[in-house]
């Protein structure tokens, strides 16, 4: 298959297990493979342009600050953008889709594709985890991603998505340990974003909410207004037990039994940890520079 006009864009910090695999799953369909690295320091980068990738380096904030720079700074010039995680991979070609992107109507500007995500080698196939709906494919120029420190999106500035018949699978090879540091790391910058909605120390990119209707803006939506607002520890047990007995979660037997509690009830139980900690250490104090001030100094972000 010839490839389509589109950028592939992928992050990397020390990716040599995962790299080769991502690559390899998007070089037929793309004309422009760039990597962005955070100054690795194992193989990614040479593995990285031995398959035929451009590779920018650049020191890393979070998620959305590194997406935000990559398309500043790539000098991408094809149609169409798409971004997918190292750890990530095309499950195959979808010719028909990537073929038909230049006869797509001017009002699509973006592709909502399917995300697939495996632990420990296993797909997790139900427990509200398949399918994950994600804009990930846009229009050059059409796209931005929100400046959060996390939970992220590609927000379209104009036209409307349509989702297509693409599976993305999220498989990462590293060990538990690796899963459970990544996690905690997740869970301070998720404790940063629940407290700011309540203090407002940092300004909120709210350009999901204002675009229409799409699944990352309904389950935000949800997690903002109703998860959010429920007591802490409460809402994790109430979001295990949604997960695992009402969506079937108990289905993908004992690796699923793993996966939704370690996801969805100890990752969730240590954001809650995490607020309780932080919200001890604000105090009475109600000055938003005086507790971004706080928060950065506990956690040692850039806020």
């Amino acid at each position: 298959m010839a490839a389509a006009n589109i950028a592939v864009l992928i992050l990397t910090y020390n990716e040599q297990k995962h790299i080769e695999r991502c690559i390899n799953s998007i070089k037929n369909i793309a004309s422009d493979i760039v990597v962005i690295d955070s100054f690795s320091t194992d193989d990614t980068v040479a593995l990285a342009e031995s398959l035929g990738a451009r590779v920018l380096q650049n020191s890393w904030t979070n998620h959305a600050v590194q997406i935000q720079w990559g398309l500043d700074h790539a000098n991408i010039t094809s149609n169409w953008v798409m971004r997918i995680d190292a750890d990530e991979y095309l499950e195959s070609e979808p010719e028909m889709v990537f073929k038909e992107l230049s006869s797509l109507p001017a009002k699509i500007t973006g592709l909502i594709i399917k995300r697939k995500i495996f632990f420990l080698g296993q797909w997790m196939k139900y427990g509200a985890i398949y399918p994950v709906y994600t804009l990930r494919i846009w229009r050059n120029g059409a796209g931005r991603v929100e400046n959060r420190w996390m939970d992220e999106h590609i927000v379209l500035m104009r036209g409307e998505a349509k989702a297509v018949d693409i599976d993305i699978v999220d498989d990462n090879i590293n060990s538990i340990s690796w899963w459970i540091d990544k996690h905690n790391s997740y869970a301070t910058k998720e404790m940063i974003e629940i407290l700011n909605q309540k203090y407002h120390f940092m300004p909120t990119d709210d350009a999901l909410s204002a675009a229409g209707s799409t699944p990352a803006k309904s389950k935000r939506l949800i997690k903002e207004r109703i998860y959010n607002k429920l007591p802490i520890f409460i809402r994790p047990m109430f979001y295990f037990f949604y997960r695992y007995i009402f969506k079937l979660g108990f289905l993908d037997r004992t690796k699923g039994f793993a996966f939704h509690f370690m996801q969805g009830y100890w990752y969730r139980t240590l954001v809650d940890l995490k607020v309780l900690e932080a919200e001890e250490l604000i105090g009475m104090n109600s000055d938003p520079v005086e507790i971004k001030r706080i928060l950065a100094e506990h956690t040692g972000l850039d806020l």
